[in-house]
Formats: structure tokens, C-alpha cells, sequence
């Protein structure tokens, strides 16, 4: 089985403070992979390290095939990244924001042109090119940061708490684009603190205080509830206070 991220034993301290304790796993091409936990749990600093924006105390990995601690720029060209925090130029236009990133990952003005349609279709945000971006409502933006990160086709996307501050509704329309890309062969590493977001990944990983306590399908994280008896319909949220009480960290 190919992987697209392999890591093992990845642990980061920054003095004292352990961010990131022995984490490993590994992510399958064209899946969606959830990392899952409350903030401040090491998310962030797992995908700084799979991205080479920082390095490892202890541990390797690979990404798209390249090592993190000597590919870096590799890697880098064959991912997308967006990131928790808005991230694009609020005083341009939609077209604008999409023709500089085009421009930073080195697209022809042919190739630019045409992706610039196929992703103002996907986000559905064709009639919006005008449109200057601090007037989105906050899942337009979000759509467009999507597609600012996916304009060079990256093989590999990683978005971090990409929903973080969006209706529901915006949401469930975002995830939607998110399975279109996984249909299209892209391969998503996503981090939430969303329980509900998480239903929608095929694998998830629970990440507490820098510790990943497990990693299995959401159903069947669920059975194991049921089999450690819990007789109501679990949800997420009842699995993860299950395993944290179970592995006795809160």
C-alpha cells in the first residue's frame, strides 16, 4: 500500500515543554485524514513539522515520498496549505487573490486562466471575481482560501482548523469540496477541534495534550465504545472522553 505522510516517533520540545510526544502513523494516498482534538493539543506543530517549517526533536517522516529533514522544498511543491487563520489579501478582489497565488507557485498565464475557472466553479463563486474579498461572508472566504491553496494541483492538502469560525451551513459546503478533492485523488491531512467534522474522515487520529491516544474509522472507534459498554448510541465526543478517561489523562 503507497502512503502519502509516514511518520514515526515524531516528538517536539520546545525547552521544557513537550508539544508533541512520540506520535506516529501513517496516511493513505486519496484518503481523508483527521487529526482530532482540543486546541493547544499539538495539531498546528504536527503539520509545521510534515511541511519542514520546523524540525523534529526526535522522530522522521516523509511526505509525498520525501524526508522532512532534507526535502523540504520538495515537499513543499507538492502541497497545498491553508491555514486557521485567514490568510489572504482582504484589499484585493477574488480574481486578484487567485491571479498571486497562481503567480507565487509559478503558473503560465494559460494555466492560471484555466484553473482560475475551475476553481471559481468548484467554490462556486463565479459572478464574485470583482468582489473585494473583505465583503465575503466568512464561507465565501474560506472557499476561495481553499482554492488559493489547491491553484497548482498539490498532491497533498493540508488544512488546520479550516472551518474554525463559519456557520454551519458554510460547513457542510466546504466539506462537501473537501470530498470532491479526495474523489479526485488529493490526499487531505485536516485538524479540528469539530467533533461532527470529524464523522466525515476516513480515518481519524485523537491527539490530547501532544499524545495520540488512537487511530481507527470512526465506526470503528464507536464499536470499541460499545464494547466497553457504553449501551447509548455513541457520538465523537462520547468516544473521545471515553478513551481520554480510559487512558487516564484528564
Amino acid at each position: 500500500m503507497e502512503y502519502a505522510i509516514e511518520i514515526e516517533n515524531f516528538t517536539k520540545k520546545f525547552g521544557k515543554f513537550t508539544a508533541v510526544n512520540d506520535v506516529s502513523f501513517k496516511v493513505k494516498k486519496g484518503e481523508v485524514f483527521g487529526f482530532l482534538g482540543p486546541n493547544g493539543s499539538g495539531k498546528t506543530t504536527v503539520i509545521r513539522m510534515l511541511m519542514g517549517l520546523i524540525s523534529p526533536t526526535y522522530g522522521k517522516g516523509k511526505v509525498a515520498g520525501f524526508d522532512i529533514s532534507k526535502d523540504g522544498d520538495r515537499i513543499r511543491e507538492k502541497i497545498g496549505y491553508m491555514s486557521q487563520k485567514f490568510s489572504l489579501y482582504e484589499d484585493l478582489t477574488v480574481e486578484e487573490n487567485l491571479d498571486f497565488y497562481g503567480g507565487v507557485y509559478g503558473l503560465s498565464k494559460k494555466l492560471l486562466e484555466k484553473k482560475k475557472k475551475e476553481i471559481l466553479k468548484m467554490a462556486d463563486l463565479e459572478g464574485r471575481e470583482k468582489t473585494i474579498t473583505s465583503n465575503l461572508s466568512g464561507g465565501w472566504k474560506q472557499r476561495l482560501a481553499l482554492g488559493c491553496s489547491i491553484i497548482h494541483d498539490p498532491e497533498i492538502l493540508f488544512l488546520d482548523e479550516p472551518t474554525g469560525g463559519v456557520d454551519p451551513l458554510a460547513r457542510r459546503k466546504f466539506w462537501d469540496l473537501i470530498y470532491k478533492l479526495s474523489q479526485n485523488g488529493v490526499t487531505i491531512l485536516v485538524t479540528t477541534h469539530y467533533m461532527d467534522e470529524a464523522e466525515h474522515c476516513n480515518t481519524i487520529g485523537f491527539i490530547y495534550y501532544g499524545n495520540l491516544l488512537t487511530l481507527d474509522t470512526p465506526n470503528n472507534m464507536k464499536k470499541y465504545v460499545i464494547d466497553g459498554h457504553i449501551k447509548v448510541k455513541p457520538s465523537l465526543e462520547d468516544v473521545f472522553v471515553f478513551i481520554v478517561n480510559k487512558e487516564g489523562t484528564i
